[in-house]
């Protein structure tokens, strides 16, 4: 069985938390791991279905997040978290609950995160008409130590993916994957 972990992406909404993700989750199962995505768009339908955004309603959200993550990684699963996650007290105390726990953050300016909003969020935020979102009205706290930082909006999905890569193969959660020879 192979080693489970967590990696828990964190960042504004639109940063690219959900795409990376999905392409690591690509990655890995072609290197043979088991792998499961907690979107927090999905688990929030789901898993936390009558929460709102209260910081008390998020740090719970944070939390059921957590502890699934939790149960995933300790069967040998490779679990990944893409939840905006803005509290850094709950983030740390679910690192401290799971263990085995990779924090990336996924850095990626207001203004960039706007302009890639399919959805107007940002528009009604700034406006002042969606109170309480995260990054504009409420905050986001940054990681103070994150073991990987992306910046989505001066690399590419490869680039940041490459970072997330090496690190989880540095540190020993997957393997590495040899170049394959292209002579016959």
């Amino acid at each position: 069985m192979s080693k489970g972990f967590t990696l828990w992406f964190t960042g504004l909404s639109g940063a690219g938390k959900s795409t990376l993700a999905n392409a690591l989750e690509i990655e890995l199962r072609q290197r043979g791991s088991r792998v499961e995505i907690l979107d927090g768009d999905v688990v929030r339908t789901n898993l936390s279905k009558g929460l709102g955004f209260s910081k008390e309603d998020r740090d719970t959200n944070i939390r059921r997040i957590g502890f699934v993550c939790h149960l995933l990684s300790r069967n040998g699963v490779a679990a990944i978290s893409a939840a905006i996650s803005p509290y850094r007290d709950v983030r740390n105390e679910v690192r401290g609950m799971i263990g085995e726990f990779v924090e990336v953050y996924v850095k990626c300016s207001v203004e960039a995160c706007a302009k890639r909003d399919v959805k107007g969020l940002y528009a009604k935020a700034l406006a002042g008409e969606l109170p309480g979102f995260t990054g504009v009205s409420d905050p986001y706290e940054e990681p103070h130590n994150p073991e990987v930082v992306v910046e989505t909006e001066l690399e590419s999905i490869e680039e940041s993916l490459g970072k997330i890569l090496t690190y989880l193969e540095k540190s020993g959660y997957i393997h590495r994957v040899e170049a394959k020879s292209t002579t016959r």
